[in-house]
């Protein structure tokens, strides 16, 4: 190694994948939301979202072995899966019909900041597992990271009802 390479190499940039890919998250992001609208932008987010809850599902399942997550599990899993990626989700509240999460930190870290629709993501995966093996489940943000809340407030609901808050999206079993 020459020395310059050496000085490169060792130069204090704050530059590994993670956070490469979490910057091109939000890049592409914020791109979507200027050019396309926030909601649309959050649409196409939603596309991925429900893709990876699927995929997540699946792999859940298959680990604990079983052919549908159990109500009880169903809260385990979504808190798991974001410990996994390093949110720090947890149970604020449970009834039979919804269950209430809080969030202290987001996987995205700080470059969720001002990037709404990567909550999509969130809303997504938790809706697509709630639903998938619930039958249905609806998801209100009700506090984000992203739009400068302290911390992340996320209720999904587990049955249809007339009483769903209007910012809640509704999630059906496929």
């Amino acid at each position: 190694m020459n020395a310059k390479t050496g000085e490169v190499a060792e130069a204090g940039i704050d530059l590994e994948r993670d956070i490469f890919l979490r910057t091109l998250l939000r890049e592409l992001s914020g791109v979507l939301e200027d050019v396309v609208g926030l909601d649309d932008a959050a649409g196409f987010i939603s596309v991925v979202g429900t893709a990876m809850g699927t995929q997540i599902d699946q792999e859940y399942r298959r680990a604990l072995q079983v052919d549908q997550l159990s109500r009880d599990q169903i809260p385990d899993v979504l808190v798991d899966l974001k410990r996994r990626i390093q949110g720090e989700f947890f149970v604020l509240e449970e009834t039979e019909d919804k269950i209430v999460f809080g969030n202290k930190r987001c996987p995205f870290g700080d470059k969720v900041r001002d990037r709404p629709s990567l909550c999509m993501m969130t809303s997504n995966v938790f809706g697509r597992i709630a639903a998938d093996n619930s039958g249905f489940a609806a998801v209100d943000l009700e506090e984000t990271i992203a739009l400068g809340d302290p911390g992340c407030r996320v209720t999904v609901y587990l049955r249809p009802s007339d009483d769903l808050p209007d910012t809640a999206r509704e999630y059906y079993k496929v």
